[in-house]
């Protein structure tokens, strides 16, 4: 599950690009809007990978954090991994728009994270579980 908005961004376009073609031929790809679809899309694959919850949140955070609740509360019947950013381990950032981001996607984590049966922290590529 991709859920990146990338129209009028010619980078991140690249960038999606760039990642759809290092995926394996085998996976299969929806690119999401709402957190609904990937419950009704799982029941087509055995697990889901959704990547990003970061970009996902940054394209509605006004209202990120009760979709994320209202998915959390929903029946996944297949392995979900969901990948995020940690943005509160760094500088505070400047603008009010970027502090309220951060917020809202560390509440999410939060959530995300109190959900999960397994947790882990990458850094520089490496993995640790914490929980």
């Amino acid at each position: 599950m991709a859920t990146a908005l990338a129209e009028g961004d010619e980078d991140l376009q690249r960038r999606i690009r760039l990642h759809r073609e290092r995926r394996p031929g085998a996976w299969g790809t929806l690119e999401i809007g709402d957190l609904d679809e990937v419950l009704k899309a799982a029941r087509r694959w055995d697990a889901v990978l959704l990547d990003s919850l970061t970009l996902w949140v940054s394209a509605r955070e006004d209202r990120a954090s009760a979709e994320f609740d209202r998915f959390l509360a929903g029946d996944l019947s297949v392995p979900l991994v969901l990948v995020s950013d940690e943005v509160g381990l760094g500088v505070v950032p400047e603008s009010e728009a970027g502090r309220r981001f951060r917020e809202v996607l560390g509440l999410v984590n939060q959530r995300a994270a109190a959900a999960a049966e397994e947790v882990y922290f990458c850094v520089a590529g490496v993995g640790m579980r914490i929980k």
